[in-house]
């Protein structure tokens, strides 16, 4: 059975409690998949050593498990982790330069909640560098490449989490941990035909998870399914006391919710998302979703959002403002890298050259940017504007699920995955446009849940989005299982790596 590593965290669940299967035997089939994978540039720092420990502990409390004292949620599924996340004496280099050498004396909050569900961590993913990209191209460790391929061009997997994206998809892992600040889990896993969930704001804790935009972050899982989606980010979610934004709500039992029945739901279809130039097969395939949740009992209306064209401007003040504010810390004084200096450089020249050298250019864009923004004379005209903007979509989203809309149906990306260097040499809003349609529901601290659609002209995957209500992942789930089963997207990447 050495294709184990392409079963689902759910089939593999069941067949470990049925003891068709052991964990080691599951971890090794991954660790072989991913030794043979180096091409896809997904999994930066393999800890095989740890995972095979993880996976023999697994089976162990598998084999004692009994009614009474069932094995925890994830015992012995194996698991990525972005590198974004912190992990005990494993290297967590956010992708940066600057965090090189960097092994953290911590767990993350996260990675330790899916430790203590019984998981099993095969390695770190890449990523953008410092989260900070929608194509995985800004990593120190090189470009990650989407595992789908139409011609001789190697593709983005998206980003920032396009390691995880692309491993899940190319079957290296069960599932992966990704973060999301203005798309980077719902936009890879459009890319990569996988189902990736941004939860509320607050419902998993940010402690020991390397901060980019702090308002916005939120982690989440990248799957190979809907009912995935819902097994391991129950085990992600909790209250934690080290994060003061992190919600004290009880986490439901997501899966629990799963039944597909969305008959009587109000679907939200914001008139606003009908951009200028949208691509004809964007529409059709939102069109098809919609149809598709209609047929399955739910009512589909037309909404507004009116302050939705103000988004992306209102993200790219606020988050490169976070961001310049947060890795103000990353100096060369107390860890990672610190440049060589000269004899009379003080500790100013030590700074200026430890950032210049440890930081890339998109990281070295946004801080500068979120700096001038924060400046005196023009915090007023653009963060405080900014933040003024933020209240409005929020608000109208909140005017929306108060006129009784149970979630809002959106397309995730205006289009397929795109060339690896296509846009490198373009003005860095063509980039920053690939987050036109996932922003508001972090400036909103909404939940969001992309869905594997269908395929494009080319026969790449497009992915639809749907937006819920605060807290009420459950409820998003089901709906996106609906749309799941509706769609039936069965579609795998032919193995060419």
């Amino acid at each position: 059975m050495s294709d184990l590593n392409a079963l689902t965290l759910a089939g593999a669940r069941d067949k470990l409690v049925a003891k068709e299967i052991t964990s080691v035997e599951l971890t090794e089939a991954c660790l072989a998949a991913i030794e043979g994978s180096d091409s896809l540039n997904a999994f930066v720092h393999k800890t095989p050593e740890i995972a095979l420990d993880q996976a023999r502990a697994a089976d162990q409390r598998l084999a004692k498990g009994s009614q009474q004292d069932p094995a925890p949620a994830l015992c012995g599924l194996p698991l990525g982790i972005k590198d974004l996340f912190c992990t005990k004496g494993v290297p967590s280099q956010a992708a940066s330069a600057i965090l090189k050498g960097f092994k953290p004396e911590y767990e993350s909050t996260v990675s330790q909640n899916l430790l203590d569900a019984g998981a099993v961590m095969l390695g770190k993913l890449n990523m953008d560098e410092f989260a900070m990209g929608s194509s995985n191209e800004t990593s120190v460790y090189g470009d990650t490449v989407n595992p789908w391929k139409v011609d001789d061009r190697r593709l983005t997997p998206g980003g920032s989490s396009g390691g995880s994206a692309g491993a899940v998809a190319a079957d290296l892992c069960l599932a992966a941990t990704g973060t999301d600040t203005g798309g980077s889990i719902r936009q890879p896993a459009a890319f990569t035909g996988t189902v990736g969930i941004k939860p509320t704001y607050g419902r998993c804790s940010r402690w020991g998870i390397v901060a980019f935009a702090s308002s916005l972050d939120q982690a989440g899982p990248i799957t190979k399914s809907v009912r995935d989606a819902a097994i391991m980010l129950e085990a992600m979610c909790g209250h934690d006391p080290k994060d003061s934004t992190s919600s004290e709500l009880p986490v439901p039992n997501f899966e629990a919710l799963l039944t597909g029945d969305i008959r009587g739901q109000k679907i939200g279809i914001p008139k606003e998302y009908r951009m200028d130039g949208m691509p004809d097969e964007i529409e059709a395939l939102w069109r098809d979703g919609a149809a598709k949740l209609a047929d399955a009992g739910a009512e589909m209306v037309d909404i507004s959002l009116p302050h939705t064209k103000y988004a992306l401007p209102a993200y790219y003040v606020i988050a490169p403002a976070e961001a310049s504010s947060n890795l103000a810390r990353y100096d060369g004084v107390r860890y990672g890298h610190r440049a060589t200096l000269d004899a009379g450089d003080g500790i100013t020249e030590m700074y200026e050259k430890t950032r210049a050298e440890g930081f890339g250019a998109e990281v070295q864009r946004r801080v500068m940017v979120g700096t001038y923004v924060l400046s005196a004379g023009f915090y007023d005209a653009y963060y405080n504007r900014a933040r003024k903007v933020r209240a409005l979509i929020k608000q109208d989203f909140d005017t929306v699920f108060a006129a009784g809309v149970d979630a809002i149906l959106a397309p995730t990306t205006p289009s397929a995955a795109f060339g690896l260097g296509e846009m490198q040499n373009a003005d860095p809003l063509q980039m920053y446009l690939n987050d036109v349609f996932t922003v508001t529901v972090n400036l909103a601290g909404l939940p969001g849940v992309s869905v594997p659609a269908g395929l494009d002209a080319q026969g790449l995957p497009l992915g639809l989005q749907l937006i819920g209500r605060p807290w009420e992942e459950g409820d998003l789930l089901n709906c996106a299982l609906a749309l799941e089963r509706a769609v039936g997207f069965s579609q795998k990447p032919n193995k060419w790596w």
